[in-house]
């Protein structure tokens, strides 16, 4: 692996019995840029996002982060190695305060990690971290709120809040728009972005939404039936004409329009 490549995977495989759901895939995904898994709904995106994120085992093929083979490690040593990721569905404490679910994040990672119930007041650390995040997420005015009061597009910058406590190099993040109104949606974009670019971070994206994925991506890897069945910029995705061919009918349209619109 060089130097530039943080996360390459060869031929990972995911079968569920007779079910093959991802079909030998590799792909290489380039330090501190934004990389997009796209496809239309059973295309293994999301099986083979869980699977990189160790939330599920391979069946086979390896997956090398940093150089370092971590196929077999579990979710959290994953994390400990500097991959954070979201969930579709928001993954929260409800009944915790803004401040509470990040500083909890951040002890996580720490050396208090299995400290979670000694007062909060003898984790000045933490929440000095927890507070720096608060406001870089645009959060600081819900700090001392219940996460569950908040509206679901401060939810999702609750949980990017949360996968920043433990400062990963690389960021996962599946369907980050899910379930937001279509205005919410460019804010939280642009905060990604901006996080990647000012912490030289790099992005796995999962997302259906066709023109978050033309406008923010610098690279698009196009998932079917399991396989890998495009990889290129934007502008070689939407004039790709197997691609097209795929996606033919309204999802080839959403791709032609958000083509239009980068």
């Amino acid at each position: 692996m060089s130097d530039d490549i943080i996360l390459e995977t060869y031929n990972v495989r995911k079968e569920f019995g007779a079910l093959v759901a991802v079909a030998d895939v590799s792909i290489r995904v380039v330090r501190g840029t934004l990389h997009s898994i796209i496809g239309p709904n059973g295309a293994g995106k999301t099986t083979f996002f869980n699977v990189v994120s160790g939330y599920l085992p391979a069946t086979s093929g390896r997956i090398v982060y940093n150089g370092q083979d971590i196929t077999q490690a579990p979710m959290h040593r994953r994390a400990h190695v500097g991959m954070g990721r979201s969930f579709q569905i928001t993954n929260l404490f409800p009944n915790l305060t803004v401040l509470e679910n990040i500083r909890l994040s951040h002890q996580a990672v720490g050396k208090n990690s299995f400290r979670l119930l000694r007062s909060h007041r003898r984790f000045g650390e933490h929440i000095d971290r927890a507070d720096a995040i608060i406001n870089r997420v645009g959060l600081t005015r819900y700090r001392d709120l219940p996460a569950r009061t908040l509206a679901h597009g401060d939810q999702r910058k609750l949980e990017l809040g949360m996968i920043l406590a433990a400062d990963p190099e690389m960021l996962l993040l599946d369907e980050p728009t899910a379930g937001m109104a279509s205005d919410e949606v460019p804010e939280l974009m642009a905060l990604i972005q901006e996080i990647q670019a000012e912490g030289s971070k790099t992005v796995l994206l999962v997302e259906h939404n066709m023109n978050v994925v033309m406008n923010v991506s610098d690279m698009i890897t196009v998932m079917h039936h399991g396989e890998v069945l495009a990889e290129g910029t934007p502008a070689e995705i939407s004039s790709n004409e197997t691609v097209q061919q795929a996606y033919l009918g309204n999802l080839y349209e959403n791709l032609q329009e958000a083509s239009d619109h980068a």
